[in-house]
């Protein structure tokens, strides 16, 4: 069959969960309450470092940023979520699908550079206390906050936009709860090699590099605890960056588990299968933005108070 004879797609199907039966209410219930929850702790968090003189550091700077991303990355994803579990399915125009898959890859990017910068927040702090005052100057924090964005915003460009301009001529059904990369470029009827290449040539300076500048920067700060005498200075030190460690295994883990295995062998066949692929898609999309603000509230005292002195106002 000639291209133009083609019927061009305008819009795609989200499957979602598939059939759930009569559980689809109560799966809406539960992923409301997530997404309610999600949207009123990251709010939360903007709100205390914003209104509270007490979190105005850098680290809750940084804070305050991961939680703005978050905030992007569920607003992107749950509201057509929740209306294919509700409706069993649900539709996303063409230009719909490529803005999704725009913010979700481009806050994935953001948080892959922003973890960093928070680390290397962790390491002048410990290992550098006397000059971290006049290292973390406002004209720093800014720089190191908006280069995430930046970069995030716009790398992925270099594969949303060759998807952008694919054919999608094929089946319109996506077996998923929103737009991904990987089931997109299967309904395509144009050479997506370019972009399969990018996104491997991609993942080594996006997500392995970061991650390796993690690692280092709390090898220095593990052998800077060490050398602390006294064991509840230890723990004092460690609390300060017990969270961030937390958030970063759990982000990065997520990424590693869908996108970097290699494509050989039966844990990546396994993690390909549909219903793994999604459980892994909803601990990156749904919980991680849930589990940030609340790790970071529990496991801070700072910010405890903080919200005991908000509850007085």
């Amino acid at each position: 069959m000639s291209m133009k004879n083609e019927t061009r797609v305008t819009e795609f199907i989200l499957l979602g969960f598939g059939d759930l039966h009569s559980f689809n209410v109560v799966f809406f219930i539960f992923f409301l309450i997530v997404f309610l929850f999600t949207v009123m702790g990251n709010l939360l968090i903007i709100l205390l470092v914003s209104l509270t003189a007490q979190l105005r550091s850098p680290m809750y700077y940084f804070l305050c940023h991961l939680s703005v991303s978050d905030l992007v990355l569920s607003t992107n994803i749950l509201p057509n979520m929740l209306s294919a579990i509700l409706l069993g399915g649900t539709t996303i125009s063409y230009v719909d699908c490529i803005a999704q898959l725009y913010f979700f890859t481009g806050t994935a990017f953001t948080e892959c550079f922003l973890l960093p910068v928070m680390s290397y927040d962790r390491y002048l702090a410990i290992c550098n206390p006397l000059r971290y005052s006049s290292i973390m100057v406002m004209k720093c924090q800014i720089c190191l906050s908006l280069w995430p964005w930046l970069l995030g915003l716009t790398l992925n460009l270099i594969g949303v936009l060759p998807i952008s301009s694919y054919n999608f001529c094929r089946d319109n059904i996506i077996d998923h709860f929103y737009c991904e990369v990987f089931p997109l470029l299967k309904l395509s009827c144009s050479d997506s090699s370019l972009v399969e290449l990018e996104a491997f040539l991609f993942s080594l300076p996006i997500f392995i590099l970061p991650c390796g500048f993690i690692i280092v920067t709390y090898v220095f700060i593990v052998l800077t605890i060490v050398r602390i005498p006294t064991t509840s200075g230890k723990q004092k030190t460690f609390s300060t960056c017990s969270s961030h460690l937390i958030v970063v295994g759990t982000f990065y883990g997520t990424l590693i588990a869908k996108y970097m295995i290699p494509s050989q062998g039966l844990l990546r066949r396994a993690l390909r299968s549909l219903l793994i692929n999604k459980i892994v898609s909803l601990l990156h999309t749904v919980f991680t933005p849930l589990f940030n603000p609340i790790i970071y509230s529990l496991r801070n005292q700072d910010i405890k108070m903080a919200l005991k002195k908000l509850s007085y106002l």
